[in-house]
């Protein structure tokens, strides 16, 4: 197990003292497999390699609605699971598995809007639920590098390995995971934590109903995210038991309208609540023994292909996976050309 720095967690605030989503400078790192130096230090060591969001995306496939794509490398014996660099893989899905989905070009409300601010409000939530003093593990965050201009966003990178078992040969899954905070029971002990948020996007005559229910009725609201965004919290739920957490916090965010006409829409955190993770699989129905064996098939036919660069393909709106063989430079051609540019 591989460690990096984190800081410790936070509670944050309630409808009747709500506030203000800080905005953060901090840099997110979303590094891919094969280009992690620890995943390259451990290639000895596993037979399959990837990160927990690139398996939770597998793992819960059957609950996704929009298209995916992950990029495979069969190396010898070795399975390497990458996300494409010029992908939307890490961005948030919004109301992905709702009646009404979000439409394409509905302004500030659109798909592609809305993704990003999703994927907003959980980096600035991330960071603002900690407190100023730092958890020191073993080694530093691997991917910082002297000249970033940014100080880089607290997160710890845990390093797993897992049996994959089934009817063939077992397999080696080494698998990096990410830790959000650490915070401390009342008897001492420390507790590993990952940090999400959900957000309240359609506000109805620009008033906010989770202001007036969620202190009274957040059952009510965490039943209706489970159903509009159930593919979204299962890859949190899978992510956060991948990386061994001991803890799921979820973050209530909201949109703060804007006073007049020149300001910008801003977010306001309502509240949180925490669950177990393995317990709230449960909750919401998601069943770990299927999931891992969803990704032991996938593996499976992985395996029996001849080395060599594949595609997995996810079909929108349909649960059907497609593999297909591509070229050894599919997907490395632009950033060739960039780099001959720059070289000019």
């Amino acid at each position: 197990k591989q460690w990096y720095q984190r800081r410790v967690a936070i509670t944050a605030g309630t409808t009747k003292a709500e506030r203000p989503l800080a905005m953060t400078n901090r840099l997110f790192h979303y590094v891919s497999t094969t280009d992690d130096p620890i995943v390259r230090e451990l290639a000895k060591e596993g037979h399959v390699f990837a990160t927990d969001s690139i398996l939770a995306t597998i793992m819960t496939c059957p609950r996704s609605y929009y298209s995916w794509d992950i990029i495979i490398q069969r190396v010898g014996s070795r399975l390497f699971l990458d996300k494409r660099d010029d992908s939307d893989f890490d961005l948030l899905t919004v109301n992905e598995t709702a009646n009404e989905l979000p439409a394409s070009d509905g302004g500030s409300n659109s798909l592609n809007k809305l993704s990003l601010e999703a994927t907003y409000i959980n980096q600035n939530f991330s960071q603002q639920c900690l407190k100023r003093d730092t958890k020191a593990f073993k080694r530093p965050n691997p991917f910082v590098n002297d000249d970033d201009d940014n100080e880089p966003s607290s997160v710890a990178y845990r390093y797993r390995k897992f049996p994959l078992l089934g009817p063939g040969e077992p397999y080696t899954l080494i698998c990096r995971s990410e830790i959000d905070a650490v915070t401390t029971t009342a008897n001492g002990e420390e507790q590993l934590m990952n940090i999400k948020a959900l957000n309240e996007w359609d506000l109805k005559a620009g008033a906010s109903e989770w202001r007036q229910k969620l202190d009274t009725q957040r059952g009510d609201i965490l039943t209706t995210e489970m159903k509009n965004n159930k593919c979204k919290l299962a890859k949190w739920t899978v992510s956060s038991i991948l990386a061994g957490s001991d803890l799921l916090k979820f973050g209530y965010v909201t949109r703060s309208m804007p006073r007049s006409s020149g300001e910008s829409i801003g977010h306001s955190i309502l509240g949180t609540q925490q669950f177990y993770p393995k317990q709230f699989a449960a909750q919401i129905s998601l069943d770990m023994n299927n999931a891992w064996g969803i990704l032991r098939v996938i593996v499976d036919k992985c395996m029996a292909l001849k080395d060599g660069k594949y595609v997995l393909y996810k079909e929108p709106s349909k649960g059907i996976l497609r593999i297909y063989k591509v070229p050894l430079n599919t997907f490395e051609e632009d950033n060739e050309e960039s780099d001959e540019e720059e070289g000019k």
